[in-house]
């Protein structure tokens, strides 16, 4: 072979070696963004959950005429809180986002009081 064939190989070599360095490179710096962003996500969800079961608790230690007043659909803060009576002395209170399925939903019995 020709030395300035060589010399042109081994530049070849290196433009090849460098564009798959950028390649894996850019490939990374993907997978970093896509992983920051999940997490960001995950945080988000996590601090509704935790704003979720707050309320959700305390709704369940409200007495049953505290419940009653509360039959029905209502807004509280970003929740919409449903309560209802299925049974005499049963209550279900489901928390859902505005518009969307239960997120949280939890059964209380509250039996009549002795008369």
């Amino acid at each position: 072979m020709v030395k300035g064939s060589r010399e042109g190989m081994a530049l070849l070599e290196v433009l090849v070696a460098l564009a798959i360095l950028f390649a894996a490179g850019a490939a990374a710096v993907g997978g970093v963004q896509a992983a920051l962003a999940a997490e960001r996500r995950s945080a988000l969800l996590e601090a509704e959950a935790t704003d979720a079961e707050r309320l959700l608790t305390a709704l369940s230690l409200l007495t049953r005429a505290d419940l009653d007043l509360r039959l029905g659909v209502r807004n509280v803060g970003e929740w919409e809180v449903e309560v209802l009576r299925p049974e005499p002395a049963l209550y279900r209170i489901a928390l859902s986002r505005k518009g969307r399925a239960p997120a949280l939903v939890t059964l209380v019995h509250r039996p009549e009081a002795a008369r």
